[in-house]
């Protein structure tokens, strides 16, 4: 079964996750990037008029991709990671979920934050997108030990 470990990471923080995860499961590894890079004031969710805080106030915001989707046909499993933002997944995976074919995929959610957890944006993303199959998810805030796939 091949695996993909896919994140978006902000600051750093998600993407050194997954790349451990990534290691750990000897999956392939591919970033998420925005065509614009978010800065530290983007980035100020205490700002109401920050880049991200717009976005996410904005239910149909889909930040545009850096990159042309990338071929899933050869995967089994693709883990979806991402920072927790408004205790939500950020837009830019939206973006990424509707421009891939994830059908028939077994989709594996994780993610970071310093205060949240991932069961909102497990429901969210769940709602959103209820033709697949995202089977679980997992917060990755402390060292990575193995697979977050329960294999259920």
């Amino acid at each position: 079964m091949k695996k993909l470990v896919t994140y978006f990471s902000a600051s750093g923080v998600t993407a050194e996750k997954a790349q451990a995860l990534a290691k750990i499961i000897g999956a392939d590894i591919h970033e998420i990037a925005p065509a614009e890079r978010y800065t530290a004031e983007d980035l100020n969710w205490t700002n109401k008029k920050s880049r991200s805080s717009v976005e996410m106030k904005d239910a149909a915001s889909r930040p545009a991709l850096l990159e042309k989707p990338v071929d899933l046909s050869g995967y089994d499993t693709v883990y979806i990671g991402f920072p927790i933002w408004w205790y939500t997944a950020p837009h830019i995976i939206n973006s990424f979920i509707e421009s891939s074919d994830l059908t028939g995929k077994r989709i594996v959610l994780f993610a970071t934050s310093g205060g949240s957890n991932i069961k909102k944006a497990m429901e969210d993303l769940r709602q959103a997108y209820p033709q697949l199959n995202i089977v679980g998810g997992k917060m990755l805030n402390g060292a990575v030990s193995g697979d977050i796939d329960d294999g259920r």
